[in-house]
């Protein structure tokens, strides 16, 4: 049975609301560094520390807002893996249809939001660690490496890719992996975790020096060399030309 929230609870959330978009507004027009409760208070007509009884602090505020950038992103990836024919988790439709189209909409997202992705995959703002298991911020950042990872997971148990020998792996490369491995959904070899590693820093590295304007001293228009990315991933991965748009 659903919960009806008191006309208290109501407004509190419109405010918390508002508070995230206002912050959104700012970090699109100034950058990170225009995040601050005084700055946020003003544009809002309130006092800064008004503010506190919604957010403790700045940190909280920015750590509030990173969480919804992204699950914004990890709707808009899952949604286009969706139309690709892909079911959400473990189950159904084509893996690789899925990870070529979130492969684009990560772009597209990046390309759209440059300032958001910057906070989501700049560099870390002090007091916030976005990565934190029990964090908004460290949940809605292991929901969106999910998508990627059951897509991969995926993909392999499906019709298994090429991967490093363990044997043959740096001892404490190996260790690490073996880690991260443990914590997955499904069990995979630690090779496969190796090949998942390096195609998400291929990923999230072209897309980066785009967005940042890493490219523009060869590629005004990086749209095809990420195309030529993508279908060197899909060998990696064992799928070959089904990348094509």
């Amino acid at each position: 049975m659903a919960t009806t929230l008191s006309r208290r609870d109501r407004v509190r959330a419109a405010t918390v609301t508002e508070i995230k978009d206002t912050a959104r507004r700012i970090l699109v027009a100034e950058g990170p560094d225009g995040l601050s409760l005084r700055a946020i208070a003003r544009e809002m007509g309130m006092t800064a520390p008004a503010l506190y009884r919604y957010f403790p602090s700045r940190e909280d505020l920015i750590g509030a807002l990173i969480a919804d950038l992204y699950d914004e992103l990890t709707a808009a990836i899952s949604t286009a893996a969706g139309t690709a024919g892909v079911a959400g988790g473990m189950g159904g439709g084509d893996p690789r249809a899925g990870i070529t189209a979130a492969s684009r909409a990560f772009r597209a997202w990046a390309l759209a939001h440059p300032r958001e992705f910057g906070l989501l995959f700049g560099s870390p703002i002090p007091g916030i660690d976005a990565h934190s298991d029990d964090s908004p911020a460290g949940l809605a950042s292991e929901r969106f490496g999910q998508v990627f990872g059951d897509l991969v997971a995926r993909i392999y148990l499906t019709g298994p890719f090429p991967v490093p020998a363990e044997d043959e792996m740096d001892p404490e490369l190996r260790r690490q992996l073996r880690d991260w491995c443990s914590g997955l959904p499904v069990e995979l070899p630690v090779g496969a975790g190796q090949v998942f590693l390096s195609c998400w820093i291929r990923l999230y590295g072209m897309v980066a020096m785009e967005v940042f304007g890493h490219l523009q001293f060869a590629l005004p228009d990086a749209e095809p060399l990420f195309e030529a990315e993508l279908r060197d991933l899909a060998v990696k991965l064992g799928f070959g030309q089904s990348t094509a748009p």
